[in-house]
């Protein structure tokens, strides 16, 4: 009996070590780091909403945004109850040419100031366009983040199916289990 509970054991914790190699990558990438500017999406098509968020102007500040490269103006950035945000929106102009523009945030406390680039695309203008990389869902993906660790899982299984495989093999030839 004492064997057999060594041998679940170790199976048990094969699979375990094999899981904790398939956290996703982006996971811990969900919050700002301060002194930082993030535009969303950071491609964008002419007369699309744009959303900018920083977490440079501390718990409660606010700041007013300038988007004035694109020809879109001034924004204002309001605080949020998220990791102390401050969010903001605005609409790239209709007549946006294509190209990459530099997206400014300015404190309205402190002389604090934080810089983003937006890119400006016709892509959807002449067609659809056309979806790249992975599905951003926070769970992972169907093959983990890479072959080595889509290897690794399906070796633990493995070892896991034949420990399982072979302990009731004995169990059915009445070896003592």
């Amino acid at each position: 009996m004492r064997r057999t509970a060594r041998l679940l054991t170790g199976t048990a914790l094969a699979v375990a070590a094999a899981g904790l190699g398939t956290v996703p990558a982006h996971a811990g990438a969900a919050h700002l780091t301060p002194g930082s500017l993030q535009v969303y999406p950071s491609t964008a098509l002419p007369g699309s909403q744009v959303t900018v968020n920083t977490a440079a102007c501390g718990e409660k500040g606010a700041a007013v945004g300038d988007a004035g490269a694109v020809g879109a103006g001034t924004f204002a950035l309001a605080p949020t109850t998220h990791d102390g945000e401050a969010i903001g929106q605005f609409q790239v102009p209709a007549g946006a040419q294509p190209g990459t523009y530099e997206i400014v945030a300015r404190c309205v406390e402190g002389e604090k100031r934080v810089t983003g680039d937006l890119r400006v695309t016709m892509a959807g203008a002449h067609g659809q366009v056309q979806p790249h990389g992975s599905v951003k869902t926070g769970v992972g993906g169907a093959l983990g983040p890479g072959p080595v660790q889509t290897t690794a899982g399906v070796a633990a299984l493995a070892v896991a199916a034949a420990g399982g495989t072979w302990l009731l093999h004995r169990r059915a030839r009445g070896d003592g289990i």
